[in-house]
């Protein structure tokens, strides 16, 4: 909770993964392949599961990317359906599919067996990639693959899109683990352009992207943040949470903090409202720099310990989870921050447009006439939470629409291309 390092499992090879690997062998029914209920990349899971346990780990390499192109980003930051769908979670905790992925590719690295392999010839083809997050990095490296010549095209000032300035460090190094795997794509032929702003600024217009290319390929991201349109969220110390993660990443790489470019929760009573994993990484950000207090807040009621009658195996189990940043604030605050079934009213403001609290009250859901859950407030419920700093991480809307809109895109009712 000191510093910025990576918070993962043990995924270095050993006796522990050589059992969790042992316990995948001779299962009958490896679900974890299908794309309707495990890995929705197809991964060879039960294969390289038994070349770790054969201590065949450049064999378990070689299976591993036949399917993903980065598992250094998966095996670190991806919720694993796969586990979910694992046939032994049925009885017990499943195999860590996860941490032995993450453990193949690190060996990958140590060992030297991850280096440039650039085409062998090129089809004088380009493709131009706006966005440098996963799904354009996956993009690039395949098309680059097949010898078409691909130049990114990234508004921020450096390459990686979410995995760059969404994921704390905490999660996935940035130079160690991005960075790396980038430089890799650089010397395989694959282009990169920083502080590009696509179809605004006009050294990148669309019209030249159109002229200067064969194809374009649309990786924007769903950055559109979900609002909370109450009373009191024009004050100041309210944030979207990627306000707050990506000036955190930013002035972290640019100076270790010390430039002040970002949004500190030192000595702050911190509420967060959402609950997903970025509200997580809000939790845990906060805590390094040192808040008062965490709060999290969310409005659906809390997920059942174990499986629910309707949500049955092989399906994703919606279950209570506890993350690293609800570890973390349990060890320095004596419990875990979080709330369920909570609405917030109003932002309350001070005398200088600061928020110095929130209205708050409790809900509970029931179906209505229709069979669809709704919220209804528990009547004399309300209370104020003291809070200086909110962070609003309630998901996002879509994509960003400025390009896709000049490109004539067209989108539905929730923003998808």
């Amino acid at each position: 909770m000191n510093d910025w390092k990576e918070v993962i499992e043990e995924s270095r090879p050993g006796p522990v993964l050589k059992t969790q690997s042992a316990r995948c062998m001779d299962c009958g029914t490896p679900f974890r392949r299908q794309e309707n209920s495990g890995c929705p990349l197809g991964n060879k899971i039960p294969e390289f599961n038994e070349l770790v346990y054969q201590n065949r780990w450049r064999e378990a390499l070689d299976r591993l990317l036949e399917t993903t192109n980065f598992p250094g980003f998966t095996g670190r930051v991806c919720p694993a359906p796969c586990e979910g769908s694992c046939v032994v979670g049925i009885i017990e905790n499943p195999v860590s599919i996860k941490r032995i992925e993450c453990s193949i590719i690190d060996k990958a690295f140590e060992e030297g067996w991850m280096v440039p392999r650039s085409p062998l010839k090129r089809t004088g083809k380009t493709i131009a990639i706006v966005g440098s997050g996963p799904a354009g990095l996956a993009t690039a490296d395949q098309l680059n693959r097949m010898g078409h010549s691909v130049t990114v095209y990234e508004h921020a000032d450096r390459i990686g899109g979410l995995m760059m300035y969404g994921v704390p460090n905490m999660k996935t190094d940035k130079v160690n683990i991005v960075q790396r795997r980038v430089n890799i794509m650089a010397d395989e032929g694959v282009k990169f352009v920083v502080n590009a702003d696509i179809g605004v600024d006009p050294s990148y217009s669309l019209d030249r992207l159109r002229e200067d290319n064969d194809a374009i390929f649309l990786a924007v991201g769903a950055t559109k943040p979900r609002d909370l349109a109450v009373p009191g969220r024009q004050l100041s110390g309210v944030h979207f949470v990627m306000e707050f993660l990506h000036a955190n990443t930013k002035s972290l790489l640019d100076s270790n903090l010390r430039d002040g470019h970002y949004i500190s929760a030192k000595g702050k009573k911190v509420v967060v409202i959402g609950g997903g994993d970025t509200g997580t990484d809000c939790i845990g950000t906060s805590i390094r720099h040192g808040c008062s207090s965490i709060v999290n807040l969310e409005l659906l009621p809390r997920p059942p310990q174990s499986r629910a009658p309707g949500n049955s195996w092989p399906q994703w189990p919606r279950i209570f989870r506890v993350d690293y940043g609800h570890q973390e604030a349990a060890a320095k605050f004596g419990k875990d921050p979080r709330s369920s079934e909570v609405l917030t009213k109003r932002f309350v403001g001070d005398e200088n447009g600061a928020v110095k609290g929130l209205e708050v009250i409790r809900v509970y859901w029931e179906k209505d006439a229709s069979g669809k859950f709704q919220f209804k407030e528990v009547e004399g419920s309300e209370e104020i939470i003291e809070a200086d700093l909110v962070l609003l991480a309630m998901g996002f809307l879509g994509p960003e629409s400025t390009v896709a809109e000049k490109l004539g895109v067209e989108q539905d009712n929730r923003s998808n291309f």
